[in-house]
């Protein structure tokens, strides 16, 4: 009963932090708890592909043009998610691709304020998406993107020490990668839907690799959010390049 109780709050603490959903907040929670929480992030990319999928549905159902739906799926998917990825990603822009110390990249990385890099990171990132989504030949795709993005995060987050002892994203690594594959499984019954794990896998190690190089070896949480934001429109690209 009690590790079904430590179950329960780890899927409600996933399920606050990394989406919007009006859920009781948990109170006085411990750094092993956001640990074992990142076992569920899928399940969150459950609840935000599911939003967005049933925004495509909606739009198509209306008679919609692909491109007017796709803009409202990711107005959807922004909102769903709270821009905590996206947010990471735009300041990850700024930080990771000027040429400074990684010790002043990590002083940007705390700076409120938005530069030329994380600008056209961000409008890049949000031109492609629209795109994919637009280009996508089912919406149960978009679950597969969600899901598998928030699987493969834990690749960087378990190879790369935290760029911050101590930091929220830091308290997150180590999570228990079984559980997390679990419950990835059901959407990787889609056919196809091995491609855009593959590709999500490959970006994140490849996103989370430079990332470390550019912070000195470490990873923080605006780094885990460039992640899934660019592993969701690598496996999105995957699965429109094989027609799904």
């Amino acid at each position: 009963m009690r590790m079904m109780r430590s179950l329960l709050r780890a899927a409600q603490l996933a399920l606050t932090f990394l989406t919007t959903l009006p859920l009781p907040q948990l109170r006085s929670v411990q750094p092993d708890e956001f640990r074992r929480a990142s076992s569920f992030y899928p399940l969150a990319g459950y609840v935000v592909g599911a939003f967005v999928a049933l925004t495509l549905w909606g739009a198509q159902g209306l008679g919609l043009p692909a491109g007017v739906g796709a803009a409202l799926a990711l107005a959807v998917w922004l909102g769903v998610t709270g821009m905590l990825h996206f947010d990471g990603l735009v300041d990850c822009g700024d930080a990771l691709l000027v040429m400074k110390s990684p010790a002043r990249r990590l002083e940007i990385l705390r700076d409120v304020h938005v530069g030329a890099f994380g600008l056209a990171t961000g409008v890049t990132a949000l031109l492609l998406k629209w795109s994919l989504l637009a280009a996508v030949s089912g919406p149960l795709y978009v679950v597969v993107a969600a899901v598998v993005a928030r699987l493969v995060v834990l690749a960087p987050m378990h190879f790369f020490p935290a760029a911050r002892p101590g930091s929220l994203g830091a308290s997150a690594r180590q999570g228990w990668w079984p559980l997390a594959l679990v419950l990835t499984l059901p959407v990787l019954l889609l056919p196809q839907a091995w491609l855009g794990l593959l590709a999500a896998l490959a970006m994140a190690v490849l996103v989370g690799r430079f990332a470390a190089a550019r912070l000195g070896g470490g990873l923080n949480g605006d780094a885990y959010g460039a992640v899934i934001e660019t592993a969701e429109i690598a496996a999105l690209l995957a699965l429109v390049a094989s027609r799904a």
